[in-house]
C-alpha cells in the first residue's frame, strides 16, 4: 500500500505527517536557476508566497542568454498564482508514505496560471501580455518543509498574438522548462486567526 499512517513514537518529528508544513501558515520561497526554451537558456530569479502550503502567488524574471547565443525570447516577466491540492488532502486523510522527502515532494505538485510579458532579441517588451500554463514540483534536500530545495517547473506560454490565433514563432508560443535551487521558510503570520484575536 503506497499510503499508510505509520506509527510514531510520541514526540517524534513529523509524527503528524506534515513534516513542518504546519509550523506556520505562510511560506516564502526564493530560487535561482535557468529556464530552457528555444535556443539558449535564460538565467531565472523566482519568488513565491504561499498560504497553508496550498495556494500562492509567484513572480519570475528571466534574462538571457545564460551561456551565449540567442535566447528566444531574450527576457520574460511572469506573475501568477499556483494551486497545490495534494497536501491538505493527504494530511486530513492521514496518508503518508513514511518517507518525509517523498511526502513533501508529493505535496509540492502544483498547477500554475500566470500572465507573461516577453521581450524579443531586439525591441521592447510587448505591450500586451500573454498567458502561461504550467506545472511544478519541488524536491526538498532536508526531511523538513523549511530548508533548501530543487525546483522543476515547465509548461507552455502563449503570446498575445497566439491567443488571437496568430503564431509567427517561439515568442508567440513555446514550451519552457526551468530548473532552480532555492530555499523555503515557513513562519506563522497568523492569517488564519487574525480575525479571532481580541484588540488590546
Amino acid at each position: 500500500m503506497l499510503f499508510a499512517a505509520p506509527a510514531h513514537a510520541e514526540g517524534d518529528a513529523g509524527a503528524d505527517g506534515t513534516h513542518g508544513r504546519i509550523d506556520g501558515d505562510v511560506a516564502v520561497v526564493g530560487s535561482l536557476g535557468a529556464t530552457f526554451g528555444p535556443r539558449a537558456p535564460r538565467a531565472t530569479l523566482d519568488g513565491r508566497l504561499r498560504y497553508l502550503s496550498t495556494v500562492g502567488l509567484f513572480g519570475t524574471y528571466e534574462d538571457g542568454p545564460l551561456f551565449g547565443g540567442g535566447a528566444v525570447p531574450r527576457r520574460a516577466i511572469v506573475a501568477g498564482a499556483e494551486l497545490r491540492p495534494l497536501f491538505l488532502a493527504r494530511w486530513l486523510r492521514g496518508w503518508s508514505t513514511g518517507a518525509p522527502r517523498v511526502d513533501l515532494t508529493i505535496d509540492s505538485l502544483a498547477l500554475e496560471l500566470g500572465v507573461v510579458a516577453t521581450q524579443p532579441e531586439s525591441g521592447p517588451f510587448g505591450s500586451r501580455p500573454g498567458l502561461q500554463l504550467g506545472g511544478a514540483l519541488e524536491l526538498p534536500l532536508f526531511a523538513r518543509a523549511s530548508g533548501p530545495l530543487l525546483a522543476l517547473r515547465g509548461g507552455v506560454r502563449w503570446g498575445h498574438a497566439a491567443l488571437a490565433g496568430q503564431v509567427d514563432g517561439p515568442v508567440d508560443r513555446a514550451g519552457y522548462l526551468a530548473l532552480a535551487v532555492g530555499w523555503q521558510h515557513i513562519f506563522g503570520a497568523h492569517v488564519v486567526d487574525a480575525g479571532d484575536r481580541a484588540p488590546r
